[in-house]
């Protein structure tokens, strides 16, 4: 391969995001907006894997340096990121990406790395499996309205009838504030999964460099004056993605978050958007699992990879958050949820 690697950092490299739109497998996760919130928030290295000749991306994988007492020192493609596909130029897949991989494995070699993570769809070769996979979901919408809601499945359709008829609002933000009021209800929905909340740091950040740059809003719906469910969406290019939904469980009745994903999906759609993506879900969660499937998007598996570099090959995940530790997160109060959220996710990344 005659291209040299260049390690790329995309908060100061001209550019780069409309760099990254002229390719075709682009998505949020590489834009610098992501980039940034990961780096402010967390204090984590970009360091962008990249093969670029005259102005064209031919190879790239995003990767961020993590240095934790907790978890040791490590890459991660990308951290807090559903999936990061590697972006590879058609007809360069595999004289390109694999060279492209096995300067990664060298170079985190040097840099005393732990372990490399992949989160994408490409196929390592026959002989690796991944130590994780989860499921993703990608919804077209560039159809018309009446042809989107008529592929829902049918129960889908009765809980946005239902909240709708119940009296649920829902509206569209981009402030502070309404970034404040998402954060109490996810406040509460991590308590209810028995998981520490993320710091508010993190989702000021996620104002500051996407949310105030139009790269997303805070989808909120509305009881009585009461903000019941939220979530909130990002965009780049004509790609959209859902990243993070809560509710207050005292209205699930009213099946706000059904109203809420739709009105999501019809600005998208009204908007000029292509695709939408609803993040990843774990095989175990099957209530999510089959709340993602009622809306018709299409279903595809997602492997994640893990490299250790002492042992030269790729390894199992190691095990999810125990059930116990879950049960002590669920019994916490929300002050020593939001402390412990602080504390712990910059080493999880």
């Amino acid at each position: 391969m005659r291209q040299e690697l260049e390690i790329i950092n995309p908060l100061n490299y001209p550019g780069w995001d409309e760099l990254v739109l002229s390719t075709k497998n682009y998505s949020f996760s590489h834009s610098s907006n992501w980039a940034r919130v990961l780096h402010e928030s967390y204090g984590y290295k970009p360091l962008y894997f990249a093969m670029i000749d005259t102005g064209r991306i031919l190879a790239l994988i995003s990767c961020m340096e993590i240095k934790s007492i907790l978890t040791g020192k490590r890459a991660v493609s990308l951290p807090f990121t559903d999936y990061c596909e590697p972006i590879i130029e058609q007809g360069f897949s595999d004289e390109t990406f694999h060279p492209l991989l096995n300067k990664l494995v060298a170079y985190g070699k040097k840099a005393s790395w732990n372990s490399i993570e992949l989160r994408c769809q490409i196929s390592l070769s026959q002989q690796v499996s991944p130590s994780y996979t989860c499921y993703g979901h990608t919804l077209d919408v560039s159809k018309k309205e009446d042809e989107t809601f008529s592929a829902l499945r049918d129960s889908t359709r009765r809980n946005i009838r239902k909240a709708i008829k119940d009296g649920v609002k829902v509206g569209i933000f981009n402030s502070l504030d309404s970034v404040r009021e998402f954060y109490r209800l996810n406040c509460l929905t991590r308590r209810d999964h028995g998981l520490p909340p993320q710091p508010f740091r993190f989702f000021e950040k996620v104002y500051e460099h996407v949310l105030s740059k139009d790269k997303g809003f805070v989808a909120l719906s509305s009881y009585e004056d009461t903000y019941i469910a939220g979530a909130i969406y990002f965009h780049f290019g004509e790609n959209a993605i859902y990243k993070y939904g809560a509710s207050d469980r005292n209205y699930q009745h009213l099946r706000a978050n059904n109203l809420v994903m739709w009105e999501a999906i019809k600005w998208y759609s009204q908007n000029g958007y292509k695709s939408f993506c609803f993040g990843r879900t774990e095989p175990e969660n099957d209530g999510l699992l089959q709340f993602k499937r009622g809306w018709g998007a299409q279903e595809r598996s997602v492997p994640y990879y893990k490299y250790d570099i002492k042992r030269e090959r790729f390894v199992s995940e190691a095990s999810r958050l125990s059930g116990g530790r879950k049960k002590i997160f669920h019994r916490m109060p929300i002050p020593l949820l939001r402390i412990a959220g602080s504390v712990l996710y910059r080493h999880i990344g």
